[in-house]
């Protein structure tokens, strides 16, 4: 039996994360089924370490959000081999990463998140493994952490980054415009059920990020439109709203069911939401009309100059009262026309559909492999595969 090793980082439910479930459901498809494992290298490394880091991650972006947006721009989302800081994450981690593919033995390893891409490609690229990689990326953007140039095939997100990796040296056979890719319960049919008084739904992710309180404060007079709030694990703030006993405003627990999520799309007609790929990419899948009420430093900064660019989303102004925004918006036939017409054109930039890439999948792992699996000779992995 084949088998596929899926690589997200952290156990935090990032996009990665979701990218990196909606993969497996899509493999799943498979006529001969491959093992599929999804490990995160952070973890395998060491427990108590992925919580530190996980933790950190959280209160620094949310207490510390400039210097966050500092280190991203300059260590992250730039040329990043160059960087003390991930040559000495390359150090600690590429060995590790050697240890978990020496133990798991893959034919196929995918990459949901910049690191193990970045750590993968160095193995490559010094002929350590010939394992065959795919990159799927979770944002409308590549940062610079990634690897690109020895990895075999890029499941990309729009013509846009296409062309960027071409003009980086990567060959364009092995680029594929996907889109970010969005699990099966949201490409089903919409069957849209609306009421007369216009609903919006609230998110602010998972963890309960973004900054919502701002927003809930302007919308606690109003009453041109009902609000359904997305709390996430965010408990203090369900119970927040709920103590309000406001009928226009109502707050929704952590919802786990893709379908249940899928229907609620289905009943409201716009959403405001922080950018992140994978929840931007569901609504425009819905063809909802989107407005951003913050982003968190880092990759959803840069996603959301790209969707305003492309004219895929809304972007608050608190300066101006907020239900007049959505009042001139939604109720305006010429913005909306064109809000749909940017939607179609972006999905028209997609030339790969899940069956298709089902069967890229499938073509690398068709490959006849004959790995030779050595003992690390003076601390390295030899990993050879013959096609």
């Amino acid at each position: 039996m084949k088998k596929i090793l899926i690589l997200p980082l952290l156990k935090i439910p990032t996009g990665h994360h979701q990218v990196a479930d909606t993969l497996i459901n899509r493999l799943e498809q498979l006529d001969e089924q491959p093992e599929i494992k999804k490990v995160d290298l952070i973890s395998y490394t060491s427990e108590t370490f992925e919580r530190l880091v996980s933790k950190t991650y959280l209160k620094w972006i949310s207490k510390a959000p400039r210097s966050y947006q500092w280190l991203y721009k300059h260590f992250i989302n730039s040329d990043s081999d160059q960087t003390v800081l991930l040559k000495l994450y390359q150090q600690l981690f590429i060995k590790k990463m050697e240890m978990l593919i020496l133990e798991e033995q893959p034919d196929l390893i995918i990459c949901t998140h910049s690191f193990p891409s970045m750590l993968l490609n160095k193995l490559k690229s010094k002929g350590t493994i010939r394992i065959p990689v795919i990159n799927a990326y979770t944002d409308f953007f590549v940062n610079g952490m990634w690897g690109k140039k020895d990895i075999d095939v890029h499941f990309v997100p729009s013509q846009n980054v296409k062309a960027m990796l071409e003009k980086e040296g990567v060959p364009g056979r092995r680029i594929y415009v996907t889109g970010i890719p969005v699990h099966g319960e949201f490409m089903l049919g919409t069957v849209h059920r609306r009421s007369s008084r216009k609903k919006i739904l609230i998110s602010g992710g998972n963890s309960g990020l973004g900054k919502l309180s701002r927003l809930l404060k302007k919308l606690k007079s109003s009453q041109g439109f009902d609000y359904y709030v997305l709390c996430g694990k965010n408990q203090a703030l369900y119970d927040r709203i709920k103590s309000w006993n406001l009928k226009h405003i109502i707050p929704i627990p952590y919802i786990q069911s893709r379908r249940e999520m899928s229907q609620l799309y289905d009943e409201v007609d716009a959403i405001i939401t922080k950018p992140g790929g994978v929840t931007i990419s569901e609504v425009l899948r819905k063809k909802l009309p989107i407005f951003i009420h913050s982003a968190l430093p880092g990759q959803e900064k840069v996603n959301l100059a790209f969707l305003k660019q492309r004219g895929l989303v809304f972007e608050l102004d608190y300066r101006q009262p907020v239900e007049k925004q959505f009042m001139d918006i939604l109720m305006n036939e010429q913005k909306m026309d064109y809000f749909y017409r940017q939607i179609r054109a972006y999905h028209q930039e997609i030339d790969v559909q899940d069956r298709e890439m089902v069967s890229v999948v499938h073509a690398l792992l068709d490959r006849k492999v004959k790995k030779e699996l050595k003992k690390p000779v003076k601390d390295k992995l030899y990993v050879s595969t013959s096609y």
